[in-house]
């Protein structure tokens, strides 16, 4: 931060200015007056390349500014007072066309204050649109490719043509017919070095921006890239030295590619850890089919085995113990039909990869009143499901509402999901499948399309987070 030295203070300046009849104190004056711009000029460029300090440090400095301006206003209307008084005293003429070289100076640095103060303002409603767009965050997609691999070859294309502007010095404007005290070779020189040291330049300061580039700073990147572009081209204009608006663009886009890269990749890895835990899902319901068969056909043998028993056992007993035999049979021979159809219901589950539950489940607890999760799982006990996902991500358990039994489960939890879709609580990621709705439009949309005879649990009993409440309560009032 600048910090004046006190030979610079108003004051100081103020009194030298005051004893003008001596002449010399008035020159130095002045000087200190220009040296003290020059040391403000300094501050400002290395305040601008620190890149952007806080706003209220820009309206100190507007505010110091007009202050300064103000005395330099004081001041020159004090020296035309004065020369108004020196206009009888023909002796003192040299000192008065002194004085009026001295007010043509300060009318011109106070006009650079002036355009600087207006630079500073311009520069102050410029970091106020990139606070507001920060906090707001929005971004139009502009390549939309399927893949992170498509854009980094974008990116790599991108990156190439940049290469190929700077080798063949098409990156920038400029003319290496320049000559240095009469030397035509330094001179080209001089206009190489300052072209590699523009782009040098421009070049670190778009891996920066583009390296820090997120959903909430996209477009203030943007125009800080325009900005530094436009500031660069300021800055070597003496040498008539340019960076081209074709080379803007590649770096402009580059910006943009790069943060749909990243958002693609980070779309990608949760897709990934999606399908991960839909095969983890799988193979537990597998396992569980599995299982229930092994049960269900060795339920079967041991019925077949005693049904078979029973008939051996039936051509040796006498008519008193046949009928006890008889009733004892239609018994197994029951149980038998029961353990077929269960079978039969599991191995058609095996074979249909489709079949499952769909799950109306809500906790009011974690997500509030009126959110709930629709999901799928094929598990024998769905249940067993909603007691995972209430294990360790969340602070309470779920209450369920409804299991929706289908032969395509997964098309019936699109079909909810595609109905329900304006009603999604996370309106970016498609896998996060929970709902702001109430719960009877839920159960209306199910027994309109889907399943006429489902039951849903109207009433949330959410136990552990009424408790959690009720002692909270509780300690409340014991501390007060």
């Amino acid at each position: 931060m600048y910090k004046e030295k006190w030979y610079y203070s108003a004051w100081f300046i103020a009194l030298l200015a005051a004893a003008w009849l001596l002449i010399i104190p008035p020159i130095i004056a002045i000087i200190l007056i220009f040296k003290r711009y020059q040391e403000l000029k300094k501050a400002r460029i290395e305040w601008e390349n620190s890149g952007f300090d806080e706003l209220t440090n820009i309206r100190e400095k507007v505010v110091e500014l007009e202050t300064e301006y103000q005395q330099l206003s004081n001041k020159k209307q004090h020296i035309l007072d004065s020369l108004e008084e020196l206009k009888p005293i023909e002796d003192l003429s040299s000192t008065k066309q002194q004085l009026s070289s001295q007010i043509n100076n300060l009318n011109s640095k106070k006009q650079d204050i002036s355009n600087e103060i207006m630079t500073l303002q311009s520069e102050s409603e410029l970091l106020k649109d990139e606070i507001l767009m920060q906090s707001f965050g929005f971004y139009e997609t502009k390549y939309g490719l399927e893949s992170s691999s498509l854009y980094k070859e974008k990116l790599d294309e991108i990156r190439t043509e940049q290469k190929r502007l700077v080798k063949e010095r098409e990156a920038t404007y400029h003319t290496l017919d320049w000559t240095i005290g009469n030397d035509k070779k330094k001179g080209k020189e001089f206009i190489l070095d300052t072209i590699k040291l523009t782009l040098r330049a421009f070049n670190n300061e778009c891996d920066n921006i583009i390296s820090k580039v997120k959903f909430n700073n996209i477009t203030a990147s943007e125009k800080r890239l325009v900005k530094v572009f436009e500031d660069l081209n300021k800055l070597t204009d003496m040498q008539r030295v340019a960076i081209t608006p074709e080379y803007l663009d590649l770096k402009l886009e580059e910006l943009s590619l790069k943060y749909e890269f990243e958002q693609k990749k980070q779309e990608e890895k949760e897709e990934q850890q999606a399908i991960k835990e839909q095969m983890r899902e799988e193979a537990r319901a597998l396992k569980e089919l599995e299982k229930a068969k092994e049960k269900v056909e060795k339920e079967e043998k041991h019925f077949s085995q005693a049904i078979e028993k029973m008939n051996q056992q039936l051509q040796k007993a006498n008519s008193e113990e046949q009928q006890k035999l008889l009733d004892k049979l239609r018994e197994l021979e029951a149980q038998l039909e029961l353990t077929k159809r269960n079978k039969e219901d599991v191995i058609n589950r095996v074979q249909n990869t489709r079949a499952g539950y769909v799950y109306i489940i809500s906790n009011i607890g974690s997500f509030g009143e009126s959110v709930y999760k629709i999901g799928m799982t094929r598990r024998l006990e769905p249940l067993d499901r909603v007691k995972e996902l209430g294990d360790a991500s969340v602070p309470f358990t779920f209450d369920v509402h409804a299991l929706i039994f289908s032969e395509d489960a997964p098309a019936l939890e699109s079909a909810l999901h595609r109905a329900l879709s304006d009603k999604k609580v996370n309106k970016v990621n498609d896998r996060k499948e929970f709902f702001r709705v109430d719960l009877k439009e839920i159960e209306e949309l199910v027994k309109r399309n889907h399943n006429k005879i489902v039951e849903f649990t109207k009433l949330a009993e959410a136990e552990e987070f009424r408790k959690s409440v009720e002692m909270a309560n509780h300690s409340l009032h014991s501390v007060s």
